[in-house]
């Protein structure tokens, strides 16, 4: 509902969750994990960390810099949810939109062919003495 007003809005499900795409650029994701992931770039990821209720993003046991985890109780009230995607959306402007990935054609397989297997390739021997 807050995203709504935006343009370019898309979900897709990724990284254990579902995300909110603002031009072609993660905003937010819902977690799978439980709370909210929230996009607010590395210059800001410090600052970020002090507020209540924020852990660090860590993704196979690295730290992803420039998002923060927002435990549930961040986010429980309208006010709450409201200025994290703020903080996210705020982010996403500084950012060029970028264009939607292109989906890769679904490989064919090579056709089966009726001809007689060529013999190996190789050095050709030319005496047939034994």
């Amino acid at each position: 509902m807050l995203l709504a007003g935006q343009r370019h809005v898309a979900e897709k499900k990724m990284m254990g969750g579902l995300c909110f795409m603002v031009d072609n650029v993660m905003c937010c994701t819902i977690s799978g994990r439980g709370g909210m992931l929230f996009r607010v770039g590395s210059e800001a990821h410090a600052s970020m960390l002090k507020k209540p209720h924020t852990s660090p993003m860590e993704m196979r046991g690295r730290i992803m810099t420039g998002f923060v985890r927002v435990s549930d109780e961040g986010t429980r009230t309208e006010a709450g949810l409201r200025a994290w995607v703020k903080r996210a959306l705020d982010f996403v402007a500084t950012k060029p939109a970028k264009q939607p990935a292109k989906k890769a054609a679904p490989r064919k397989a090579a056709p089966k062919s009726t001809k007689a297997k060529a013999p190996p390739r190789g050095r050709v021997r030319t005496d047939l003495r034994r």
